[in-house]
């Protein structure tokens, strides 16, 4: 078998349904296979998709057992000759596999690949490439230096910044979102640890994978939406004390000496200026507070709507006040959806994805937003 792909749910059944029918147009001419880990999901997910995906195995877990421990439990089952780790709230182009499987086949000393990621609004992610952490970068990070200064080698160094998004790159850390590793690399690196719940789980994997003498590889031939936001918000303190607690982890696992005491007075001194940004932020005085206004999807908003069902060149009138439901068809793939989001990530507009036959809508501003999602009947 070519390839196994492990998709880890939690409660985002409508974000995996429109997953799965890309997954699907992208196995077309492999011989794969498709597990999902549902971790006690309460949305009714696995009662809700097993119909609609027959060709698909779920396993249904009791218990929330993190991301890594429910990836474990799929890898252990999974027969092909390299896994694919692959988040529920993504969309992949048609050619995006086997771009992915060839460029993995030319080169073996290739231990994983990740690849180019699109947020729901057609913004790069800088998170699909990294640079392994360390006191200075945590730090940058964590108090928003990253963010201010993102192309700069010292002060972005974590999501290697000056590197070219639109170029293959040797990379140190690959995002768990989209990682395809070979079967033989994960039998040795014996997949991700278990202790980190989430968060962190992908950055020690790959620093596991590069102790082994193999290289991780960021793949810029193709790109796929990761709409991000479906679990802890970027933003929030919790997520800062998640990353926090996951740093550390990696910390404790891989650092010693000087540099495991440094990195954590640098953290923990990041955790206390970043706790005092949320506090300004929230009175009004944080001086880069950002206004965004959540718009909610409703029959209201029926003469804002602008469905696109075939890929066009021009769409000059296009702007803040729309929202588009891409529509994948015979006429319009999700390679060419995907490319039109990017091309149109300055237009102010809204988007939403639709696969053909599905029944759900999805869609999601920022990755520091939530996402949405809805019944299809809402607009017909």
């Amino acid at each position: 078998m070519d390839l196994s792909i492990v998709i880890v749910n939690y409660n985002v059944k409508f974000f995996l349904e429109q997953c799965l029918h890309t997954v699907l147009k992208a196995v077309d001419q492999l011989e794969a296979e498709i597990w999902v880990v549902d971790n006690q999901s309460t949305d009714g997910s696995v009662a809700y998709l097993k119909p609609l995906f027959p060709t698909v195995s779920f396993i249904e877990n009791q218990k929330n057992t993190g991301f890594g421990a429910a990836n474990n439990q799929a890898l252990e089952r999974c027969s092909g000759d390299f896994i694919l780790f692959l988040n529920p709230d993504t969309l992949i182009p048609e050619d995006c596999l086997l771009n992915c499987l060839h460029f993995m086949r030319s080169d073996p000393n290739a231990g994983a690949l990740g690849i180019r990621m699109l947020d729901g609004s057609g913004v790069f992610l800088p998170e699909s490439k990294r640079a392994f952490p360390s006191p200075i970068r945590a730090f940058y990070k964590l108090i928003g230096f990253s963010a201010l200064f993102p192309r700069s080698p010292r002060f972005n160094r974590y999501s290697l910044g000056h590197l070219s998004s639109t170029e293959n790159h040797v990379v140190d850390v690959l995002a768990g979102a989209f990682m395809m590793i070979s079967k033989p690399v994960l039998e040795q690196t014996k997949g991700f640890d278990e202790r980190f719940f989430m968060y962190g789980e992908d950055i020690d994997l790959s620093y596991r994978i590069q102790k082994a003498g193999y290289t991780n590889y960021y793949f810029a031939g193709s790109s796929i939406i990761h709409f991000k936001g479906e679990s802890t918000r970027k933003g929030s303190m919790n997520y800062v004390i998640l990353f926090y607690n996951a740093m550390l982890l990696f910390v404790q696992k891989n650092y010693r000496g000087t540099k495991a005491g440094f990195f954590g007075f640098f953290i923990q001194a990041a955790i206390i200026l970043r706790g005092l940004f949320s506090a300004f932020y929230k009175i009004g005085v944080y001086p880069f507070k950002k206004w965004a206004k959540n718009r909610i999807f409703d029959k209201n908003r029926a003469e804002s709507l602008v469905i696109l069902t075939k890929f066009e060149e021009n769409h000059s009138k296009i702007g803040k006040n729309n929202t588009l439901v891409f529509r994948e068809s015979d006429q319009f793939s999700w390679k060419q959806i995907i490319q039109k989001v990017e091309e149109l990530s300055h237009s102010g507009a809204q988007f939403r994805f639709q696969a053909s036959n599905s029944l759900s809508i999805v869609g999601s501003d920022s990755k520091e937003t939530e996402g949405e999602a809805l019944a299809a009947n809402i607009i017909s």
